[in-house]
């Protein structure tokens, strides 16, 4: 390198420059990227050196060679010779020049390290090394001094080595214009004619570097949150001429606009350059968080920085999209200002903020603008902030625009929000959003802790207050009299509207019997002088007053829709904050026979999928309804199912579960649900007619005909099913019946290998039993059904034994399967097959003792998700302990945080603790005094269904191989527990005796039979007639219908009879 170098600069003279500097160390000392420049010259001046030591010499001595050669072969050799001697001209030429780019690069790398060096020594010597006390005053040095050194400092910025300087700086800067010494505030450089070009520039590059600087800061470090701090001040007090001292003398004031102008500049420099977006990430790196990390005074700097620009720029649409997009989409900043800093809260208060959002997100292109720009739980984050902004504008500006503009807005977003969750889900939905339900976009850190507040915030939406401004239209309908007629008030419906609904439905529903049942007591209702409605109803559906109410009702239905995991929250709120359900249903009621029945049907003739507002209406109704669930007069539901509005929405078919449940939860007089006027034989029929709307009825709402009749139906499905198989009597006598062989004492492992292999049609066929006894010999015995029976029995009774861990009991003696059942071998088959085995028994029509916890036999009918039915209430019977553990957490008067508790279950399984989430990521959720009363609810939930579930799902599976689910939609619960174990009433010994057979020549007169009557009649107790049915039947309850329907029939045989017979006479 030094023979290259040699032919431009001396070696002495480049070492002399540096030293004893080696090249690696130039690099590495700041200038890297300048000195990389040169990287493709310096490379190809080493490729030089590799060329020959002579390189002149070898181009000569062939020229020589050739010259004075007297061959003229030698020709073409001299001619090659010629442009290798040409080539190496050239690329001593390009040496010569690489070795001028380099030395040229290495001095100008060396000339900008000294000026950098420079430049920090004088900013060192004007400023110091280490910044001021608090409680040290500077001493300020001439602001024009200043500005020659700051300008070049500037320039040489580098955030990893001048850190330090630059908070200097800053206090410097805050501190000279808190001065008003003229020559020492550094504003007076701006006022100089010749640098005011300069300063304006050089402000916009400090401002800018601290916005850098700002947005790489962690809040939740003290000393990194004081630099924050410092930096805001920065910004503040040079985007605004409040607070400079200067201009507080009389002197300075005529310079006020022409600075305030100055300003502005500044701060469109700024928002050009992203101000907004850095606002964002440090309110959400110091708000999204357990506890805030960013304090009030700060939260009011970047609020105030952000409302600058908009005042200053008029509230222009563009500063109000950026305001709305970066700053009311932070998570929960409502909250925070309201907690943290009341006072940024006033000043979107005194600039109504509110209302000018709300008239920019009418139009549908700024509302495309915001979603197409945020994130979809983002803009779920902006919805709340929006509505915490409503409820602390409830009592001024919310009632103005409640509707349409803050509804049209809320509905719009729930919309969007509810369009984003369609669009991200696919077949993986893996991750959990506690608002929005599942679905596969990941899911922000920041959001996950901040989204407690956020649903806080949500939960405002279906506050008293919000509700009662949102449906004040509602309020002043209702407290109108209705125009041309009376109308039904009260919340209920009165005698009156039920006459005239039911008056109504012969207009609509095609003649049937329970048309003609209607009609009949039409007629008796008339009689008795009831008045009913004007046909046609005192209000139109799409009049003005109505369409009001329907679209705020379309919001909170849109809310219901969307925000799938607050839904018991938003109806929990509609019910009780507010009197909505029974001012809506006044609503409806004016609306003409039948609630405006007709009007519905026209209207769903025109929007087909019933997405009018008024059909949101309905909906919201039904959905809010299933909480109140008072006594509803069901003939207008009766109406809706005939006319097929059921497809509407599944709400209506919610309502309608939770009618039905009542009949098992409250008390009414029997024959409070029943249309006693329904002929059941005509009824029948219509079913065997596969009428359509009998078989809505009979499915939505069993509980309208007696619950004998539905036994009989039942047990008609029985048999049809069976003729439909080829199951009757003389099929079943055939070869076709299917043989088991089982031995006495392994009755379930020779039943389960036997059993477990047939098909479902087998098992509903005849199936005889031939039992073994101990000694290996097969047992004597008449199968007149009653050995099949006897091993259906026994099974059963073996497989229910907690001592095989299959199955648990309750402390009301109830059964349950065991949660630790995956200890016995193929336990999911075995619950499959004791399913089926249950199955066969009701099928057959066999009373079995088989007492189950309610809890699981709701899981089996499929009333699991009865909005009626809650596990805590089912929770002691199975665990006191933690019965009386959660109801402690949730008198606790203390914070539940003290517990620490997190919503999830440790599990200790031999020795090793098994944690259970309640919920997707419940390890790292606390429970709190908010969410306590979640925890109670999942836990209980968990205990009694989660646990249980493979096995529940295994019974289910067997049991409905052999009996159908629809035909157990006829059946609560309690119902369904009857027909497994027959009726919970006395032994009617009446009954049983007119339904007893009697064989080897014993009858009804004989001597000891009348005794064995009158010793039961007599002598015995209740509980000794239910011990004696046990001891006969299997089953202490007698079977539902009576003794006719007991299978086999109980049976009175004289086995042995000698040559003195006794014929009872």
């Amino acid at each position: 390198m030094g023979w290259v170098l040699g032919k431009v600069v001396d070696q002495s003279d480049c070492r002399a420059s540096l030293g004893n500097t080696k090249i690696t160390d130039l690099v590495f000392a700041g200038d890297a990227v300048i000195f990389a420049e040169s990287l493709e010259v310096l490379v190809m001046a080493l490729e030089a050196l590799h060329e020959e030591a002579k390189p002149l010499g070898l181009g000569q001595l062939a020229q020589d060679q050739v010259m004075f050669g007297t061959n003229e072969s030698n020709r073409g050799a001299f001619l090659e010779a010629t442009r290798e001697a040409r080539e190496e001209r050239a690329n001593e030429r390009r040496r010569e020049e690489a070795a001028i780019k380099l030395q040229a690069t290495v001095r100008g790398w060396l000339v900008r390290v000294a000026h950098k060096r420079k430049t920090r020594e004088k900013f060192d010597q004007l400023f110091g090394t280490e910044p001021l006390a608090l409680d040290q005053t500077a001493v300020l040095p001439q602001a024009l001094d200043v500005f020659h050194v700051i300008t070049d400092f500037i320039k040489i910025f580098s955030v990893k080595r001048d850190g330090k300087r630059f908070e200097i700086l800053t206090r410097y800067l805050l501190a000279s214009m808190d001065n008003d010494n003229i020559k020492l505030t550094y504003v007076s450089c701006g006022m100089n004619k010749d640098l005011t070009l300069q300063w304006i520039h050089q402000i916009k590059d400090i401002l800018l570097i601290a916005c850098d600087i700002m947005e790489k800061l962690q809040p939740e470090i003290s000393k990194e949150n004081r630099l924050l701090s410092l930096y805001l001040h920065l910004l503040l007090t040079f985007t605004g001429t409040s607070t400079w001292k200067i201009l507080r003398a009389q002197s300075f004031e005529p310079m006020k606009p022409s600075l305030n102008k100055l300003t502005e500049n500044i701060m469109g420099d700024l928002v050009s350059r992203g101000l907004f977006n850095i606002l964002k990430t440090v309110l959400v790196h110091g708000l999204c968080r357990g506890r805030a990390a960013l304090r009030g005074p700060a939260i009011t700097t970047i609020i105030t920085l952000a409302l600058r620009p908009l005042m200053a720029a008029n509230y222009s649409n563009n500063l109000l999209s950026l305001i709305t997009i970066h700053i009311l989409s932070v998570p929960a900043l409502i909250h925070h200002l309201a907690t943290l800093a009341p006072e940024a809260l006033q000043m979107l208060q005194t600039n109504e903020i509110f209302e000018k959002v709300v008239e920019f997100v009418q139009t549908e292109q700024n509302l495309r603008i915001i979603f197409n720009t945020l994130e979809g739980s983002y803009a779920l984050c902006l919805l709340a902030n929006f509505v915490h902004l409503a409820h602390k504008e409830s009592d001024r500006a919310l009632p103005k625009l409640a509707f349409p503009e803050f509804n049209f807005v809320v509905k719009r977003l729930l919309e969007r929000c509810g369009e984003y969750v369609t669009t991200k889900q696919s077949s993986s939905l893996t991750q959990w959003h506690p608002v929005l339900g599942w679905f596969s976009q990941p899911f922000d850190q920041h959001l996950n802790e901040a989204m407690f507040l956020v649903k806080t915030q949500l939960q405002l939406l279906w506050s008293g207050v919000v509700i009662k401004v949102m449906f004040s239209s509602l309020i002043s309908l209702v407290a109108e009299d209705p125009p041309g007629g009376e109308s039904c008030s009260s919340p209920g419906i009165t005698s009156s509207c039920t006459t005239s609904s039911l008056a109504s439905i012969g207009n609509y529903v095609s003649s049937n019997i329970v048309k003609r049942a209607f009609d009949r007591r039409l007629g008796s209702c008339n009689s008795a002088g009831s008045g009913g409605m004007r046909g046609g109803g005192t209000r139109k559906l799409g009049s003005r007053e109505v369409s009001t109410v329907a679209m705020v009702c379309s919001m909170y239905n849109s809310a219901i829709t969307t925000l799938t995991q607050m839904k018991m929250d938003i109806l929990t709120g509609l019910c009780y904050k507010s009197e909505m359900v029974p001012q809506v249903w006044q609503v409806l009621q004016s609306l003409g026979p039948c609630c405006g029945l007709k009007s519905f049907l026209d209207l769903l003739s025109v929007s087909t999928k019933a997405t009018a507002p008024e059909f949101h209406m309905l909906m919201l109704f039904c959905d809010a309804t299933t909480l109140l669930v008072t006594s509803f007069t069901i003939g207008w539901w009766i109406c809706v199912m005939y006319k097929e509005v059921l497809s509407l929405s599944p709400c209506i078919h919610f309502y309608i579960s939770c009618i039905r449940e009542m009949h098992e939860d409250i008390t009414f007089p029997t024959p409070h649900w029943l249309i006693k006027e329904v002929r059941i034989s005509s009824f029948l029929s219509d079913l065997e007619r596969v009428d359509l709307q009998a078989q809505v009825l009979i499915q939505k709402m069993p509980h309208i005909i007696p619950h004998t009749e539905r036994v009989l139906l039942f047990k008609k499905h029985v048999a049809n099913n069976k003729a439909k198989l080829g199951l009757s009597d003389v099929a079943c006598s055939s070869p076709h019946s299917t043989l088991i062989t089982v031995h006495r004492s392994r009755l379930v492992e020779n039943g389960y290998q036997q059993l477990a292999s047939l098909s479902p049609r087998a098992l509903k066929g005849m199936i005889r039993v031939r039992f073994i006894n101990e000694h290996g010999l097969d047992e004597a015995g008449i199968d007149q059904d009653g050995v099949f029976k006897e091993f259906l029995e026994e099974t059963l009774k073996r497989v229910f034994d907690p001592s095989l861990n299959l199955f648990r009991l309750t402390s009301e003696e109830r059964l349950f399967p065991s949660q630790t059942s995956f200890m016995t071998d193929k336990h999911l088959q075995l619950f499959e097959f004791v399913g089926g085995m249950l199955g066969k028994a009701v099928y057959e029509s066999i009373v079995v003792d088989c007492p189950f916890a309610s809890f699981f036999l709701s899981q089996v009918v499929g009333e699991q998700q009865s909005s009626l039915y809650s596990s805590i209430d089912e929770l002691p019977s199975l665990d006191p302990e933690l019965y009386k553990s959660l109801t402690y957490i949730k008198h606790y008067d203390g914070d539940v945080l003290d517990l620490d508790l997190t919503f999830s279950y440790d599990e200790d399984y031999l020795g090793e603790i098994i944690t259970h989430e309640l919920r997707p990521g419940g390890k790292s959720i606390p429970v709190t005094n908010d969410n306590k009363i979640v925890y109670i609810h999942l836990m209980a939930h968990f205990k009694m269904h989660v646990q249980i579930r493979d096995q529940t799902k295994a019974f289910i599976r067997g049991f409905r191989a052999i009996i159908c689910p629809e035909w157990l939609s006829l059946f609560s619960v309690p119902e369904f527990q009857r027909l497994i174990s027959g009726d919970n009433i006395a032994v009617d010994l009446k009954d049983l005796r007119e339904n007893t057979l009697y064989y080897g020549g014993f009858h009804d007169k004989h001597r000891v039979v009348s005794w064995l009557w009158d010793i039961l009649e007599r002598d015995f107790k209740e509980e000794e007639r239910a011990l004696f049915l046990k001891f006969v039947t299997s089953c202490s309850k007698p079977p539902l219908l009576g003794f006719t329907n007991l299978e086999p029939p109980f049976s009175i045989r004289c086995v042995e009879v000698g040559d003195d017979e006794d014929t009872g006479k």
